[in-house]
């Protein structure tokens, strides 16, 4: 990654520009992975408004800005909804044990440069500091080339599988522990 690009907080002001990464990976970059049926589910408008409604609602958002490009990249992370709250040992009884990425998308002509580690690195250092002792993400089983850079990354299936009733595809659920000494990184 270069000093031309900034990880920093997404703002509403940046919902639209990542609708517009998130509409090029749904339809280019999902073209190998998805069915023509379930990348019709997104147009400009309903992408637009789905992030929209994200960018109102959730405070870790992060996005990659690209000097002379803009917003090239977006991730929102979060507590993982599919884990309880910690029994307390030592912490705040209230605090998730598990975090999770709920998405990570790069412009297809963006790939390559570093954004997406650089993102995933930010949202699990955040994680990380507010207590998260793991995290998880979900990825399409298909999408090959997203597997193997989670893995690179340190990320391992957990042996978690789901199809959601909207896409129908399945999707393999990844964890990575979130140890103090920083990202375990591989080649």
């Amino acid at each position: 990654m270069t000093s031309r690009v900034r990880v920093r907080p997404g703002h509403a002001a940046d919902a639209d520009a990542a609708a517009a990464v998130f509409l090029a990976c749904w339809h280019r970059s999902y073209a190998h992975v998805l069915p023509a049926r379930v990348r019709a589910l997104y147009d400009d408008a309903s992408a637009r408004a789905m992030w929209r409604r994200i960018f109102a609602a959730a405070d870790g958002v992060l996005v990659a800005d690209v000097a002379g490009r803009g917003v090239c990249g977006v991730t929102r992370y979060g507590p993982d909804p599919d884990h309880g709250l910690d029994p307390g040992q030592g912490r705040d009884a209230d605090q998730p044990v598990v975090g999770h990425i709920f998405s990570l998308y790069v412009h297809p002509d963006a790939q390559g440069l570093g954004l997406g580690r650089a993102l995933l690195e930010a949202a699990t250092e955040r994680l990380r500091a507010a207590g998260h002792r793991e995290a998880t993400l979900w990825v399409f089983a298909a999408n090959t080339g997203a597997r193997g850079f989670y893995e690179r990354l340190g990320w391992r299936p957990d042996g978690g599988t789901r199809v959601e009733e909207a896409y129908g595809e399945p999707e393999l659920r990844l964890r990575r522990h979130l140890a103090d000494d920083g990202m375990a990184v591989e080649g």
